[in-house]
């Protein structure tokens, strides 16, 4: 973190809310202030296999509170977002649900789950803004470079890759040439439609490759 912070850059830790306490969570936001970080990413998390209890909290509007209760307005506070449901919500509404108590908790803006469906990212802002939702809510953007990667995570986090989206990676088999220049152009249309739409942002999954990112980034003209 330190490191970040030296060459000039901005730091935004995510802490999780698995396996944390009060006082684990406390001494990390000390230590954050120190060294003048002022963004943070509160997740709710997912239990590692083995693990039977999540710790203190079990949920991130939970996390948020503390969070605001021992350091006020001093961070800006992300969180989760879920386009297309969060897989372990009831429904759409039980969702929309949750993610409102994050944010009546004091979030500062939201993070949305990977997509591909620029409609679903639409649908998601225009029914938090029916609840009195006013935060900023950045589309969460996964570049596409190895299709088996994707669909295990897509299967893991509730995220639908769009079925003609899905045959298509799928009938390149090896040629990754082919796989990549096709992810590539999906997901500069998607950035340019969402852009379109009003997005306030873009937030890139980049699996620590920075290249795809950056050539999208170029692309769009940021």
């Amino acid at each position: 973190m330190k490191w970040i912070k030296d060459q000039g850059l901005e730091a935004a830790p995510h802490i999780s809310c698995v396996g944390a306490t009060r006082a684990t969570i406390i001494d990390q936001l000390q230590r954050y202030r120190a060294l003048g970080v002022k963004r943070l990413v509160a997740l709710g998390g997912d239990l590692p296999s083995g693990m039977a209890v999540h710790g203190e909290f079990r949920y991130a509007y939970q996390l948020v509170e503390l969070i605001r209760k021992e350091t006020g307005d001093w961070f800006h506070i992300e969180v989760a977002a879920y386009p297309e449901v969060h897989p372990r919500s009831a429904n759409a509404e039980d969702d929309l649900k949750h993610f409102k108590q994050k944010v009546d908790a004091g979030a500062s803006a939201a993070l949305t789950q990977y997509f591909y469906n620029a409609d679903a990212y639409v649908r998601f802002v225009e029914e938090s803004e029916k609840l009195g939702v006013k935060v900023a809510i950045v589309p969460g953007i996964m570049p596409i470079t190895n299709y088996k990667q994707l669909a295990r995570f897509s299967d893991a986090c509730g995220a639908e890759i769009p079925r003609w989206i899905r045959k298509r990676l799928e009938g390149f088999g090896d040629d990754l040439e082919s796989l990549r220049a096709f992810g590539y152009e999906v997901t500069v249309q998607l950035c340019e439609q969402l852009l379109a739409a009003g997005a306030p942002g873009l937030h890139f999954y980049t699996m620590n490759r920075a290249q795809p990112t950056a050539r999208i980034w170029k692309q769009l003209g940021l």
